[in-house]
């Protein structure tokens, strides 16, 4: 894991167009902190995308777990057809 760059919320005022295309171009975060404590994260909006998108495959999962528990779900095709879509999806 590499160290994100910091930056201190004057920075981001004084320069925020340069620090929004950093982000954008580099993919990586940046963390603002705000006296001298992590305050916020900035992600690229293709970064956030892709973890948005992660976050809703894991709670397919959770629910799909939870419903083997209930004794309820859907056909093992369905749910493939599905996983698929989602994965397409991603890679566009």
């Amino acid at each position: 894991m590499t160290i994100p760059k910091i930056v201190p919320i004057s920075d981001l005022r004084q320069d925020a167009t340069n620090i929004v295309k950093g982000v954008a171009t580099s993919r990586e975060p940046v963390v603002i902190t705000q006296r001298g404590r992590a305050a916020a994260v900035m992600v690229g909006m293709e970064a956030y995308e892709h973890t948005q998108h992660e976050l809703e495959i894991l709670r397919l999962l959770v629910r799909g777990e939870q419903e083997i528990e209930a004794g309820v779900g859907f056909d093992k095709a369905a749910v493939f057809e599905e996983a698929d879509k989602l994965l397409k999806q991603e890679k566009a």
